[in-house]
């Protein structure tokens, strides 16, 4: 029987009001917050806000790997992404899921390859991206729309 091989993720954080502070692995530090509409104090991104730049981040490092591995010109990914969520779930509403219900991906890739191969690349990234795969599991309405830059 082969050993499993496996990654883990930590992070570590303490809260003051609405503002958590976050240590991820290597020492990086995250700061979370919710705007003053919120009860926040907007010293930095809001959770939802926080996700879909953590998809961004995930698309980009994935895009990267399988560029590399299927010879892929990647020069640059220019991402705009958008999340929309019915907010009565988020206050209480049993009946309305609390998390997105659509994730939009607009992704410009500055590349010489053709169209054909920039939908090859989207493909191949989505189905690996453990950001996208967790959103498309949880359910969410990804509609993702990547084009040459």
């Amino acid at each position: 029987m082969m050993a499993e091989n496996k990654m883990e993720f930590r992070v570590t954080g303490s809260t003051e009001n609405m503002t958590t502070q976050v240590e991820t692995q290597g020492g990086h530090h995250v700061t979370i917050d919710e705007p003053p509409s919120m009860g926040g104090a907007d010293k930095g991104p809001d959770p939802l806000g926080n996700l879909l730049a953590s998809l961004a981040g995930c698309e980009t490092v994935v895009a990267n790997m399988v560029a590399k591995e299927t010879q892929f010109d990647l020069q640059s990914i220019h991402f705009d992404i958008h999340g929309e969520l019915d907010p009565r779930g988020l206050m209480g509403q049993a009946d309305v899921r609390p998390y997105f219900q659509t994730v939009t991906v607009h992704a410009d890739v500055k590349t010489s390859e053709d169209e054909s191969r920039i939908q090859e690349l989207q493909e191949k990234t989505d189905a690996r991206c453990p950001v996208f795969t967790t959103l498309k599991a949880a359910g969410v309405d990804m509609k993702v729309h990547w084009n040459k830059a």
